[in-house]
Parts: C-alpha cells; structure tokens; sequence
C-alpha cells in the first residue's frame, strides 16, 4: 500500500538514529517507523553490511520499507528486491587490499591505548572497516574507547596518516559509531545511495543522522544539495523531529 504522500522520501542512518550504536531496535521505535510509512516514503542507509543491519533491525528488513541500502547503497535494494552489490576488492584490485590490510595491522601494533580486543580489521564487500580496540570489545569497553578516543584523538590520527600514505588510491575516511572508521573509494559515502531515488519520482528527499558533522559518516549525504538534512542525537529525537514534520 502507498503512503500518502509518496512524493516524500526519508532516508535514515541506523547507529544513533533508529537504535543506539550496535544495538537492536526497540519494539516501539519500529512500529514508529512502520507507521511512518504510511505517511511517507521510507528508506534505510546504513554503513554495516546486510547482516549486521538485519541484527540490528530484524531479519527481512529489505522488505520492510521500500528502500534499503547497506554499505552506503553498495548493496542496494527496492520493495526487496536486489538492484546492485559492488565490491571494493574489484574496484582497487587485491595487490592495494593487501598493501592497505598491512599497514594498518603495522599502525594498529604501535598504538598504545588502555585496551586491544580483537577483529581490529573488517573487510566489507563495500568498504574497509579499522578499529583500533577491536570489534570484539565489550560494552563497557567500547564506551570507554570512545571517551578516550575524543581526548586523545586516536582515529583522528590514524585517519590523518593513511590520507598520507595512501593519498594515491583516492580514498575517503569516515569516522562513524564508537569505535571504529571507514575506508571506501570517494563517492562511495551514503550519497552513493541517492543514484536510487530518482529525483522524477520525489519531491524531497530527507535524511536522518547523528554523524552530521564533517568527517562524520553522515556528512556527506547531509550536506549534499540534493537532500534536506536533519541531525539527531537519539532514536527518541528522531521520533521526535519525524512525528512533528510529517505525522502531526
């Protein structure tokens, strides 16, 4: 069933706008976003891949909302149906993987912070994805990473490094969530996904995030000229600021 006004399309990040970072998403903040799209056209672009979007937002979320893009759109679907999967070993070629994947486990080994876990890089079919602590930190630790992280500036730095080694393969650096930051070849930040939303078939296109910030892995679909940007502190101010501009 169409919503009502069709014409309006809303895109959302999920980490920190639909669920708080790396986790699920609240009975009642999905039969939010349900029942928003009954009022507008509703989409979902997030940097993890499928899996890690579906644990997040329940299995069988491509055919939950008209649109849904993981890894920026790379992986891109429509009334759940596949329109697109990229590969970044395909587009850089597997001698720059290899050069990338070991320079940063030869970073990674000299940085000295409280606590390394494991899973400190993450091949996605669409993007690198570097965490100094490591993925299979706790909780607790993740949320301590993080407070270090604003003090001491460790992602900042390492993406400052790798945009100096690396500033032949025209790479672009994203700083998302907790823990953790994106690789990807430039363009393919969460605008790659607006290649989807036919500017004949919308009026506006909205976008939800909380990484609005330049750097931030929301920037750039924000600030994009083609979108209407909003920023969001919680799943709750998304409700929120959504409830007032189109449900009220």
């Amino acid at each position: 069933m169409s919503p009502k006004n069709p014409r309006t399309i809303a895109l959302f990040d999920v980490d920190g706008t639909l669920t708080i970072p790396r986790g699920e998403i609240t009975e009642e903040m999905m039969s939010f976003m349900l029942s928003l799209s009954k009022e507008i056209t509703v989409g979902i672009v997030g940097g993890s891949d499928l899996p890690k979007q579906e644990e997040q937002l329940g299995q069988g979320v491509t055919k939950k909302f008209p649109f849904n893009f993981s890894q920026n759109g790379l992986v891109a679907y429509k009334n759940g149906e596949l329109l697109e999967a990229q590969t970044i070993s395909n587009f850089l070629g597997e001698d720059n993987v290899k050069r990338i994947v070991n320079w940063v486990l030869g970073y990674l080994a000299k940085v000295d912070i409280p606590v390394k876990r494991g899973t400190f890089f993450e091949f996605r079919s669409g993007m690198f994805n570097v965490s100094p602590i490591g993925r299979n930190c706790s909780r607790e630790e993740r949320n301590a990473f993080e407070e270090f992280d604003l003090k001491n500036n460790i992602r900042k730095d390492m993406v400052a490094a790798m945009k100096k080694e690396f500033a032949d393969l025209n790479l672009t650096y994203s700083i998302g969530g907790q823990i953790s930051f994106d690789v990807f070849p430039q363009g393919w930040d969460k605008t790659y996904c607006l290649k989807f939303i036919s500017p004949d078939d919308f009026d506006e296109i909205h976008f939800f995030g909380d990484k609005t910030f330049e750097g931030g892995n929301d920037f750039e679909i924000f600030s994009s000229d083609k979108t209407i940007g909003h920023t969001v502190t919680s799943p709750d101010d998304t409700k929120e600021q959504c409830t007032k501009l189109f449900m009220s």
